[in-house]
């Protein structure tokens, strides 16, 4: 029977230190100072959502063109174009002469009908003499009355040949008038297709300008906010030329168009654009701008830019709750102003938000608010 006891001896002493090595290999449990408690995940700063004075705006898109284009054509044909005074670019006043056709025909042909006018003339003091004393011998039976009906026919025959020669030269002195193209209004010459020594016929075009050098900026606006534009509102507008930094040209709305595009519901508003004074504009006739229609200001509800999380193509931002954890509520996000955004939708004047850290946050985290 010892062997027996001896095996039971050593087993026991096997499973002692077996015991012995689990309990040291184990980990010390941590107690907490009160037990059951979660630790922070992040210190943020809080804020609630504020008021704020916003500029109410209209944005839109669309291209600068001429207030009015005119079209300086030829009004005498056939003759040679004697001198160009002008080039593109020009400025230029009512009544300049733009170009200069050749006169010799014109004036040849001035003076053959100035010589007829004056036949005419002649022949028409001798019929009327003649008109005359077939009148005084009417009663004296010297001349039959088919005599005396032929002299006053014959006087207004040599009438109406003096208009007809009178008409004819003062044709012909048009046309010597005509042989100076002269610009019709004040602007800036944008085309030019006359050239020395060309013959034109009646009509062709022979410069384009800009009248006044006015431009407007045509922008393309949503049926849905022409309620809201008015004539005469202050319009800013950027041209696609514009330098970084520099400020906007300020227009302003001149007229709504009077129609709405079928296919893309959208209505014309012609906004004028500012003389320029200088030879170097800022903005040119086919620019592409956007602009902003400026509608004045209202108040809206904004929390800081740094609040705001955007997560899966929507913005967010964490209600701070009374457990100290926050709820991440969807928003809608509205104008900007600075570093301030304004929320449309999501939120209430009422709640706290977690202002900075809102980033590293996730739904349901439990948070310590920094104290300022």
């Amino acid at each position: 029977m010892k062997p027996m006891i001896d095996s039971t001896r050593v087993s026991l002493l096997g499973l002692t230190i077996m015991l012995a090595a689990a309990t040291v290999w184990l980990p010390t449990p941590v107690f907490s100072a009160q037990p059951g408690a979660a630790r922070p995940a992040l210190t943020v700063s809080v804020t609630k959502p504020a008021l704020t004075a916003l500029p109410s705006t209209i944005r839109a898109n669309g291209n600068i063109a001429a207030w009015q284009e005119a079209a300086v054509g030829a009004q005498v044909g056939g003759l040679r174009i004697a001198e160009v005074r002008v080039n593109v670019g020009d400025h230029v006043k009512k009544g300049q002469v733009l170009a200069v056709f050749a006169q010799d025909t014109v004036l040849a042909d001035l003076a053959v009908q100035k010589a007829q006018e004056s036949e005419a003339v002649a022949a028409l003091a001798d019929a009327e003499a003649n008109a005359s004393r077939a009148r005084s011998l009417k009663t004296s039976g010297a001349l039959s009355a088919q005599q005396i009906n032929q002299y006053l026919t014959a006087q207004q025959t040599a009438a109406a040949r003096v208009e007809a020669a009178r008409a004819h030269r003062q044709s012909q002195e048009l046309r010597l008038k005509y042989t100076e193209v002269l610009a019709p209004d004040d602007g800036v010459i944008s085309g030019r297709q006359a050239s020395v020594g060309a013959v034109v016929p009646v009509g062709a075009e022979l410069f384009k300008m800009l009248r006044q050098n006015r431009l407007e900026w045509r922008a393309d606006v949503v049926s849905e906010e022409l309620s809201r534009i008015k004539a005469g509102m202050p319009v800013d507008v950027y041209p696609a030329s514009l330098p970084k930094g520099q400020p906007p040209v300020v227009g302003k709305v001149r007229v709504i168009g009077p129609t709405v595009d079928s296919q893309a519901r959208t209505a014309i508003v012609y906004v004028d654009l500012p003389i320029s004074q200088n030879d170097e504009p800022p903005v040119r006739a086919g620019m592409f701008a956007t602009g902003t229609f400026n509608l004045g200001e209202s108040q809206g509800l904004t929390v800081p830019q740094e609040s705001v999380v955007m997560r899966d193509g929507f913005s967010y931002v964490f209600k701070l709750l009374a457990d100290q954890r926050v709820e991440q509520v969807r928003v809608q996000i509205g104008r900007r102003v600075g570093a301030r955004v304004e929320v449309l939708s999501g939120l209430e004047a009422s709640d706290t938000i977690v202002e900075s850290g809102a980033g590293f946050l996730t739904n349901g985290d439990l948070v310590s608010v920094e104290r300022s």
